[in-house]
Parts: structure tokens; C-alpha cells; sequence
């Protein structure tokens, strides 16, 4: 057993951080240098890292790990706090930069038994090896329930008392103010302070809060965050810029950066982050006064309305993006000329339309954009699943969690015509200032880790993208989930049906039940056919989300029905009580597939959580929104070949046919914005990053 170093004794050859060899970026604060791979290089990268190696050889190293961290554990019961305290910060430097193995079972040990003392909770073995490979860089498939809480703190300790500024990444504001206070003990012990910042937290305090050894932060505010720094610094790459600017000026009233480095993250529910949400850009805008008026969006939508589909536009496949035909770009460019066309559909265009669009109508780019823009808001956009409107004001819902999106507005023109189409009052524009996506973000990590229950699919993404490696560790109690076979319904209306026959089943069993939806509309619709049939339950969706963690710790009591939007990302343990332990725990019922196995993964990890009983059943129908857009023609064909209901194993055909579409879009979607993202940081280089 390695003897533990004396406190008193200070710990000088140590190497410096970041260390040497990475590719560092010139600017104002470490971060790794944007990749300049090949898509092949990215392509090779990804298929060597999701490799994994030789697993008998890798099972060797985590078992000699855990022993080493066991065998150091047995000497630390007799340390006093104080004792650990000053400890930790003689290994953990020697643990984090230097990997020495080590020195990491030891600094693992100390976490272990301060973690004990301070929050009464033993970290187990699952816990301390998921530690160790976040200290080392790795993304880890850790099944729901495991406590990946308590694993990040660990890791978190070690790499903030090795000197490494340390941002744990949370999908919400509750999730790091809550992680942030329940470990606070933990990081206190060591002398560290913490800082969170959320969507409540002051711009003029976040610079404190950064400031600290290791920041819990959302994953929003921090990318916003970090371009709020790069359009306050004006162009500058350099510190020593910034202070030839203000000397050159003799202001030193600008504003100051709030970030001082992307050092190492901690990513909790990587695949959403990292996967999922990657799709979307962030930009950070203003507002600003476009000069159209009201009528003007009124105007575009009615233009809109009156072309018709498959005729004068039509919605692509898969994307739903609407594309103008050449019969709806003629009868646009005569609308324009203020012609009158016997071909106009619903009318022909009159004089107050044409006042109205006086400033759009006249360049053809201008007005087939804004009109493409108005057939997005009418026939993509629906009301209760990509927004809600609140206090007459439309809000995003986040497709992934379900959640309201206060802050976030769509683009050139979409928002201000979804707000004419649903009579709310109309917003300013927005001039973009900065935009980034999350790819290139998180890739500028000096090292990237990160946590979900669903990793293995997307493991080769994760490795052409951010260059990690993603590992699984095996749950510390055996997976007692009992998985029922698919119900696959003709209809709604029997899907429906089938969830309340269901559900009865399970309440009469003692169970607790959980139904995952995927759009409000959906979380609705289920809770009016349970109203109906007398079953009382709780909705937690966009609209009804006050006191969602209270809502969430009880819904494993006798008799609970809980119907909630998609449950990725909530991370409040679902606590059954002894009775509905007994009674077979937790039922999940998925009332729709999502566009991800890995989602509806997540939502079936809701439940058997850590050991405990439980079971989980989809029931589905061939005329579900997902299913009609990605496999429309295969399930038409079910419904004529079994009138009635389809066998199992025609359920799973149909299942993976529609997530393997999904998923191959979305990738493409991801691919694009990472190459769109890359040209425009080329075209602009001359002047500047767009960021």
C-alpha cells in the first residue's frame, strides 16, 4: 500500500496545467485550438475510440484500480478531516495531470471517505471507477440511478485541487443549484468554494462565480456565457491586447471577461448535450427594430396561406422545410408585380396586401425567404409541441426535456410570424452578434467528460466530434426491469384505450405508473382519456411544471399516476414506497417512440432504479406523428396485412425502421451545421471569428 504523503511537506515538482503537447488556441484564456481533421480523419478518429480495446484487458485495469482504492481506503478510516484535507492536494495534481494511477486510487480513497464523513453516503465501487474515468477524460454509460451525482463531485474534488478550474455541466437551472448545495459539504471539506450559475444569476456576478475553483453550471449559460467574452473582447486574442487597448483608449470601463478558461468539463446527460442539442446553433442576438409592422407578418401569412401544397410548395420528407415550387415562385413574382393571374389560389392579391409588404415584396430573395419563413410558422411549427403560448407571449419548448425555453426566440422572421399567427403582440428582430454551435464549443475543452444511461450508440459520434473515448461501467446491483412486449394500436383512439386498460392493470397490481409522452399535446390528450375514465393522475409538462421535483420524488407512492413529457435530463430519483416495492415497483408506459432508442431508454430508466422492482411497456400506434413521417408506407402495409393488432416481432421491425431514419437525419443535420459552422469561421477569418 502507497503511504500517505506528509501533509506538511509542500508538493513543488508538480507539472504545470494546462500541460505541454495540446493544442492551444491564442486567445484570451485556455482552450484547445479548433480541429482542423478531415471528415475521414474525424471518421477514423471515432472508429478507434468507440473501439474500446480488449474488454478482458480493460476489466483487469478497473478490478486492480478498485483494489488499489479499497486497500489505500482501509488506512483513511482514523483521518480526521483536517487530515484529508490537507491530503488530497498532494495527489490529486500527480492524478489528474500526470494520469498516474497511483496517485489517482489514492486521491479516490480520500474523496471516498470524506465523502462519508461530511454527506453519510459510501461512494460504491460502480461510483469510484466512473470517477476514475472522468478524471481521465472519458464519457460513461452509467445507468439512471446509479448516482451520478455523487461520482461527479468526486471527480470534481480531484481535478479542483489539482488546480484546475472545473465546470460541472447540468441540462437545467434546478439540477445545478440543487447538485451544487446537496455536495457542498463534500467540497467545503477541501476548502473549495463553488459557484453556480443559472439562468437566475446577475451577468454583473457571473465572473465571481466562474472565478471558483469548480463552477455547477447550465449548459446554456455557459456557451452564452462564453460568447457574451468573445463579443466583449472586441477581437482581441490576448490579455496583453486587452491591456494595449485600454492603455491606447484610456478606458478600463469595458466590461470584463467571465470566464477564465475552458480547462475540464463534466457534462451530466451527455448524450442530450452533446448529441441531441447539437443541433441547434446558440447565437446570441439583440433586438432591434426591423421596421415592419404588425400587418406586415399578418400579411406574409395570409400571402402564405392562399399557395397550396404539393402544388405551389411542398414540405421535404424528413425535415419538414418548406420548398417553394416553381409554380409558387411564378405566382409569388406575379403577386409582386401586382398582376392579377387567373391561376391565384383562394383570390387574387389585393391592394392592402400589397401596402402591407411594400418593403418585402420587391426583392425576389427577400420575399420567397420571408414567405418560406410564414409557411414554417403555418404548417410546421404546431402549438403545444414546438411552443406554448404563455401570458400571450410564444415560448419555445425544448424538444428533448419538454421544458419552457423563456429565454431563446427563432430567427429572421420565424418568431415575429408565429406571434401574427397566434394574435400575440409582435417582438423586435434580432441582430445575430455571435453564434456557435455545441460541437465546436465542448470540443475546445482541454479535457471532456461526461455522463448519461445512454452513451453506446452514439459512442463513435462522440469520438469523431469531441475526440473521447466512452466507456461502460455495469450497474452496482443487477437490472431487476421486467420489459413487456410492445402493443402496437391502429389508431390513437385504441392506443389510448389500451394505456387506460393498461394503467388499471398496473394500479390493481399495487404498482405506481409513469407515462412518457412527447410533446405537450400528447401529455394532454392521455390526461383527457384518463379524466374520462376516472383515473386521477398529475401532468408535468411545459404547462403545468411548478413544484416538478416535489411531483417527481412522489410518484412512487400507492395509487400515483404521473403523465410527463419526455423524462431525459429531470434527475430527481422517483423514491417508491415499500408497498409498490413490493407490488412489482415503478410501471413506465412509453406512449410513443422517440426519434431516439436512446431516449426512450432514459424514460424506461426511470424505473428499477438501483435494484429496485419494476416494469415498462410501449404502447404505440401506426398512426403516431413519428411514425407516418418516417415510415408511412411500412405502416400502411401492417395495417392491411394484420387488420387488427400486429405481432410483436412486426413491432420491433417497425420501431427500428423508424429510429434508424430518424437518427440518420439528425446526424446529417449535425453534420451540417458542424461544416457550416467551419466555412463560416473560414469566409470571416479576414475579419474575425463570428463568435
Amino acid at each position: 500500500m502507497q503511504p500517505m504523503p506528509d501533509p506538511t511537506v509542500a508538493v513543488l515538482a508538480v507539472p504545470a496545467w494546462p500541460p505541454r503537447g495540446l493544442a492551444l488556441a491564442p486567445r484570451l484564456f485556455a482552450e484547445r485550438r479548433d480541429s482542423r481533421e478531415t471528415a475521414f480523419d474525424r471518421w477514423v478518429a471515432g472508429l478507434w475510440l468507440a473501439r474500446g480495446g480488449s474488454r478482458s484487458a480493460h476489466l483487469r485495469r478497473r478490478a486492480a484500480l478498485l483494489a488499489q482504492v479499497l486497500a489505500q481506503a482501509e488506512a483513511l478510516h482514523c483521518q480526521t478531516p483536517a487530515q484529508l484535507r490537507l491530503a488530497l492536494p498532494a495527489v490529486a495534481r500527480a492524478a489528474f495531470v500526470e494520469r498516474d494511477a497511483k496517485a489517482l486510487a489514492l486521491a479516490l480513497a480520500i474523496v471516498r471517505e470524506a465523502a462519508q464523513q461530511t454527506l453519510g453516503l459510501l461512494p460504491h465501487p460502480a461510483q469510484l471507477i466512473a470517477a476514475a474515468y472522468l478524471v481521465d477524460g472519458r464519457c460513461v454509460e452509467f445507468d439512471t440511478g446509479e448516482g451520478k451525482t455523487l461520482t461527479a463531485a468526486l471527480a470534481a474534488c480531484i481535478a479542483a485541487c489539482a488546480g484546475v478550474p472545473t465546470h460541472v455541466v447540468t441540462v437545467n437551472d434546478y439540477l445545478a443549484q440543487r447538485d451544487a448545495t446537496t455536495m457542498g459539504p463534500l467540497f467545503a471539506l477541501f476548502g473549495l468554494r463553488v459557484g453556480i450559475v443559472h439562468s437566475g444569476v446577475e451577468q454583473a456576478e457571473r465572473a465571481a462565480e466562474y472565478a471558483q475553483p469548480l463552477t455547477y453550471c447550465t449548459n446554456k449559460d455557459l456557451v452564452f456565457d462564453y460568447l457574451r467574452d468573445r463579443v466583449g473582447s472586441r477581437g482581441l486574442r490576448s490579455n496583453a491586447q486587452r491591456s494595449v487597448r485600454q492603455l491606447n483608449t484610456g478606458s478600463r470601463h469595458d466590461e470584463g471577461l467571465r470566464l477564465r478558461g475552458l480547462h475540464f468539463a463534466i457534462v451530466d446527460e451527455a448524450d442530450s448535450i452533446l448529441i441531441d442539442e447539437a443541433r441547434t446553433p446558440l447565437i446570441l442576438s439583440t433586438l432591434h427594430d426591423s421596421g415592419a409592422s404588425q400587418a406586415a407578418w399578418g400579411a406574409m401569412l395570409e400571402v402564405a396561406g392562399r399557395l397550396e401544397a404539393d402544388r405551389h410548395f411542398k414540405l421535404q420528407d424528413v425535415s419538414q422545410v418548406p420548398e417553394l415550387l416553381p409554380a409558387g415562385r411564378r405566382w409569388l413574382e406575379t403577386f409582386a408585380a401586382g398582376q392579377a393571374d387567373g391561376g391565384v389560389p383562394r383570390g387574387a392579391p389585393d391592394v392592402a396586401l400589397h401596402e402591407s409588404l411594400d418593403e418585402f415584396r420587391h426583392v425576389e430573395w427577400v420575399r420567397e425567404h420571408y414567405i418560406v419563413q410564414a409557411l414554417r410558422a403555418l404548417h410546421v411549427l404546431r402549438r403545444d409541441q414546438h411552443y406554448v403560448v404563455s401570458d400571450g407571449k410564444i415560448v419555445i419548448v425544448d424538444e428533448f426535456t419538454g421544458r419552457l425555453l423563456a429565454d431563446r426566440s427563432w430567427e429572421q422572421g420565424l418568431h415575429q410570424l408565429v406571434e401574427a399567427k397566434e394574435g400575440c403582440t409582435i417582438t423586435a428582430q434580432n441582430r445575430t452578434l455571435a453564434r456557435l454551435t455545441y460541437q465546436a464549443f465542448f470540443a475546445r475543452y482541454l479535457r471532456l467528460s461526461g455522463m448519461s444511461g445512454t452513451l453506446r450508440e452514439v459512442a463513435r459520434e462522440l469520438g469523431s466530434v469531441y475526440l473521447v473515448r466512452t466507456t461502460r461501467v455495469e450497474p452496482n446491483r443487477p437490472c431487476q426491469r421486467i420489459t413487456l412486449p410492445t402493443l402496437l394500436l391502429r389508431d390513437r383512439a385504441a392506443k389510448e384505450a389500451a394505456i387506460v386498460t393498461d394503467m388499471r392493470a398496473a394500479l390493481a397490481r399495487g404498482q405506481a405508473v409513469l407515462v412518457g409522452t412527447r410533446s405537450v399535446w400528447a401529455s394532454q390528450a392521455i390526461g383527457l382519456a384518463l379524466a374520462a375514465d376516472g383515473v386521477a393522475h398529475r401532468l408535468l409538462n411545459a404547462l403545468h411544471d411548478a413544484d416538478e421535483a416535489e411531483l417527481i420524488a412522489t410518484a412512487g407512492q400507492p395509487g400515483a399516476v404521473t403523465v410527463a413529457t419526455n423524462m431525459a435530463g429531470r434527475g430527481t430519483d422517483i423514491v417508491l414506497a415499500p408497498e409498490v416495492a413490493a407490488a412489482g415497483g415503478l410501471h413506465v408506459i412509453l406512449s410513443e417512440w422517440h426519434e431516439s432508442a436512446r431516449i426512450d431508454r432514459q424514460l424506461f430508466g426511470r424505473g428499477a432504479r438501483q435494484g429496485d422492482a419494476g416494469s415498462c411497456r410501449a404502447i404505440v400506434a401506426l398512426d403516431d406523428e413519428i411514425v407516418q413521417l418516417h415510415a408511412s408506407t411500412l405502416a400502411d402495409a401492417l395495417a392491411r396485412r394484420w387488420p387488427g393488432q400486429p405481432p410483436a416481432w412486426a413491432a420491433t421491425a417497425l420501431r427500428r425502421w423508424v429510429q434508424a431514419g430518424a437518427e440518420s437525419n439528425n446526424a446529417a443535420q449535425r453534420r451540417a451545421t458542424m461544416r457550416h459552422d467551419r466555412v463560416m469561421r473560414d469566409q470571416l477569418a479576414f475579419a474575425g471569428l463570428p463568435e
